[in-house]
């Protein structure tokens, strides 16, 4: 009777007698020598009984068996003190009357196998052999992957499919517990769906070890004994949970990795052979595929939503802007308003309001620091009621929809003393005093408020931090009406200065966002104002229409494709000549 002693590629050696009439070497569960190692083929070699002489031959492996280092053409005798390697398996033949060898050493890694995931999908599979491996078990496994398979075929969400792959890999694999990991947009790992038979808790079973060695190496795993492998070492809380066999496999698609699968047991059940992990791989990489098409189609649900929201949400603003400009004798008027985001920040209004009384003193009200103001002249009117425009530009903190819901509120905020018929500079301290209690240190506008009278031609003005208005003269001079305060929300109890400037025949008044002046071409290169002026300053005698499209137009030809970054908003009155 002869012994076989087998020290294993990387695992712990042992010692298998080499009785009855044949015995096969190979890496299929039913070979009679189990070996754990992807080089060795399922059944790679066998020893059979020629009379009373032990015969070894390759059973036409792909990495063929060597005999004292000389690889076998055809059946060979063994003898004891021969020595058969296999891959990286070596089996030293013995008599039975020899003593047994303590295990020899094994460098590195300990019963365990890592090989990168993607070797197990670039090889095609081979033909599968009735005596290799029972016809049943191999038509059960395959129809475990159809399962999968048809499940793709119709509509399904990520939880449910995770599920569905957990309850077959727990009905075939029959691990003692089991979790699907996948990697976060911030590439940070969280646990998808898991499974347990036990009361451990899983989050204790799956170390940074093995997210580090499966799902972000993209190597597959096998460990046979979790207590014996130096990775594991670390991790108090994967050793301290008992577990001793584990699979784990990435889940690799043509971007890349996704996550990862991983199985265990604590030996209650089953140790998992290589054979479970070809076939884990294979199962994981389906499953990737199928998690990557759901993520892109809720993301692309999601798109759609926002979409849906953000073209309601620009329905509801287009509603706050002025459907029509009102008709002011003697006065053009002019506004528009395009959103960089779907949604825009900015906000304009031109609106015709009835009964400035001035006898309340609203022209030198609180909030008006009364520098730059007219209370006398605004006195003079105390006891009449006349028809005044009001047109307000302003341009809110932030971009796109928080920008929106700020310009929303400030609409609100505005058209109560609008209506009350208060001068622009107790408007703005009403606003600021508002938008200030009501919105974080974030959140402010600046805005440009004017009231026209238009029998006169005069405009008062307040201008919370904005851009300058121009005022377009008609000997071609331009005057800029800067600041006359802070921006709105910025303090809780800001006061604004009332300025006042008269509109000749003739001439314009021009309001703008920096969406204008700020935007950039591909050098980075601003618009900037000065251009800005010489655009209105060359096209001053056409209609505002045609004034607003030639400032469009320049602006495009100066950008030269670059998209904007910001809203874009103007407003435009100009006194008629007579």
């Amino acid at each position: 009777m002869l012994r076989l002693h087998v020290v294993p590629a990387g695992g712990q050696a042992f010692d298998r007698l080499a009785d009855g009439d044949a015995l096969v070497i190979g890496r299929s569960t039913e070979a009679d020598v189990e070996l754990a190692d992807l080089r060795v083929s399922r059944r790679h070699a066998r020893l059979f009984r020629q009379g009373e002489t032990l015969m070894l031959e390759d059973l036409g492996s792909h990495g063929g068996t060597f005999l004292n280092d000389r690889r076998l053409s055809g059946p060979v005798a063994v003898s004891p003190g021969d020595t058969i390697r296999i891959a990286g398996t070596v089996i030293t033949v013995r008599s039975d009357a020899a003593p047994a060898q303590p295990p020899a050493a094994v460098e590195g890694l300990k019963t365990e196998l890592f090989r990168p995931a993607v070797d197990f999908l670039s090889v095609a599979p081979r033909a599968v052999e009735s005596r290799d491996r029972p016809f049943a078990r191999y038509s059960e496994r395959l129809e475990m992957i159809n399962d999968v398979h048809r499940a793709l075929g119709r509509s399904i969400s990520q939880s449910e499919l995770l599920e569905l792959i957990l309850d077959r890999v727990f009905d075939h694999l029959k691990p003692e517990d089991g979790a699907i990991v996948l990697r976060r947009a911030d590439g940070e790992f969280y646990r998808a769906a898991t499974r347990t038979s036990t009361a451990v808790k899983v989050e204790d079973l799956y170390s940074r070890t093995l997210l580090h060695e499966v799902a972000e190496k993209g190597m597959a795993a096998l460990v046979l004994d979790a207590r014996e492998d130096v990775r594991f070492a670390a991790a108090e809380s994967f050793v301290a949970s008992g577990v001793r066999s584990l699979v784990a496999a990435p889940l690799l698609d043509g971007e890349g990795c996704l996550g990862m699968i991983a199985l265990n047991s604590r030996l209650h059940v089953r140790q998992f052979s290589a054979e479970d992990l070809e076939l884990l791989v294979s199962l994981a990489a389906v499953a990737a595929l199928r998690i990557r098409n759901v993520a892109l189609t809720d993301e692309a649900a999601e798109r759609r939503r926002m979409k849906e929201e953000l073209d309601l949400a620009r329905h509801i603003q287009v509603a706050l802007l002025p459907a029509r400009l009102p008709e002011v004798p003697g006065y053009a008027l002019y506004g528009a308003n395009l959103a960089s985001r779907g949604v825009s920040g900015d906000y304009y209004l031109v609106t015709e309001r009835t009964g400035a009384d001035a006898a309340d003193g609203s022209h030198g009200s609180a909030g008006s620091t009364g520098s730059n103001s007219s209370a006398g002249s605004a006195a003079g009117h105390a006891s009449e009621t006349a028809s005044e425009c009001v047109f307000m530009i302003a341009d809110v903190s932030g971009k796109g929809m928080t920008a929106a819901l700020l310009a929303a509120c400030l609409e609100a905020l505005s058209a109560g003393p609008i209506e009350e018929g208060l001068p622009p500079e107790a408007i703005c301290a009403r606003i600021a005093r508002l938008l200030y209690a009501r919105t974080n240190a974030e959140s402010f506008a600046t805005a440009f408020l004017g009231v026209l009278e238009p029998s006169s031609g005069r405009v008062r003005y307040a201008n919370a931090g904005h851009n300058p208005a121009l005022l377009v003269r008609v000997s071609g001079a331009v005057e800029r009406l800067g600041a006359t305060g802070t921006p709105l929300g910025v303090l809780p109890a800001a006061r604004y200065a009332g300025a006042e400037v008269t509109l000749a025949p003739g001439e314009c008044l021009v309001l703008y966002t920096d969406g204008i002046v700020e935007a950039t071409n591909t050098e980075d290169d601003e618009y900037g104002l000065e251009r800005m002026i010489e655009t209105v300053l060359r096209h001053r005698g056409k209609s505002l229409d045609q004034l607003a499209s030639a400032l469009d137009a320049d602006l495009e030809a100066f950008v030269r494709g670059v998209p904007f970054a910001d809203d874009r908003t103007l407003v435009l009155a100009r006194r008629l000549a007579p």
